[in-house]
């Protein structure tokens, strides 16, 4: 297939080189055309010039904003696809933006599907992600060969906007064990017991996950370098309390990590990995 992709950033870029070596032809647009730099891949002047070669678009970029304007904005992928193409948006967005997006290219006969994914920038590498999809059945069957390229799990959570939902409580559980794997290794340093033997032993019991697995060894090494930018959790919990306001559900747990977030902003580690959380933890 012709196959656009737009957001070569940590996860797009392998992703994007996954669609490739499967055999698809990849048209790309970048606002920073230095970012397709390498790629083998038509480089698009604007996301309609994109749309209009392509079958099916993937977006993987920041925020609702973002997405709405590569999409539904002057020179966007609306003025270029034509009717029966697909755009599958990877990212993590709010969900009443994701079904506002898809209507609005409804309308055009475009259609669209919510698919953020999860597993890091090394889940990108591995095709690995989990994928969490919003959108019609049938246009989901239609595009999954292209997922199964990039992920091993692939569930229709519901229309469009449920994709969003789905990827809302992923990040609320995440983000969480992050902060709870921070506070058991700084009750660890304070009690004089070693980080890292504390982590090896909880590794091995009902506390394992692939969040200690992972980031309780970025906090017993002090690896604080990006793996995920703090900055985008943050984002994501200002969607994930926005969403919970409009359904009036308590989310008293991420409202305190939320604020542990606001606190690591306020330091100007944003750019630096989640797993700082722990550093927050240390200045108090």
């Amino acid at each position: 297939m012709k196959v656009g992709f737009i957001g070569l950033g940590v996860m797009g870029r392998p992703m994007a080189l996954h669609l490739q070596r499967a055999g698809h032809e990849l048209f790309v647009w970048a606002r920073r055309p230095q970012s397709a730099a390498g790629l083998p891949a038509t480089l698009c002047a604007t996301p309609a010039e994109l749309g209009r070669y392509c079958e099916v678009v993937f977006t993987i970029i920041t925020s609702s904003a973002d997405v709405e304007g590569v999409a539904l904005g002057k020179d966007g992928l609306s003025e270029g696809m034509v009717p029966g193409s697909v755009l599958i948006d990877c990212s993590t967005i709010a969900p009443d933006a994701a079904r506002r997006i898809a209507a609005k290219l409804g309308e055009k006969g475009i259609h669209m599907l919510d698919a953020p994914v999860s597993g890091g920038g090394q889940g990108a590498i591995d095709a690995s992600l989990a994928i969490m999809a919003g959108g019609d059945a049938a246009v989901l069957e239609r595009v999954r060969p292209l997922l199964d390229c990039l992920g091993q799990r692939i569930v229709h959570v519901g229309p469009n906007g449920a994709g969003q939902v789905a990827k809302a409580c992923n990040q609320m559980i995440m983000v969480a064990a992050i902060q709870a794997s921070a506070e058991a290794m700084r009750l660890a340093a304070a009690s004089g017991v070693d980080c890292g033997k504390v982590r090896q032993a909880l590794a091995g019991g009902s506390a394992a996950s692939r969040v200690l697995e992972v980031m309780g060894e970025r906090m017993v090494r002090r690896d604080f370098s990006a793996g995920i930018e703090a900055r985008l959790h943050h984002k994501d919990f200002g969607l994930v309390l926005a969403a919970a306001r409009q359904s009036g559900v308590p989310v008293p747990l991420a409202a305190v990590v939320n604020q542990q977030l606001n606190a690591l902003m306020a330091q100007g580690w944003g750019r630096d990995d989640t797993s700082s959380l722990l550093r927050v933890l240390e200045l108090l």
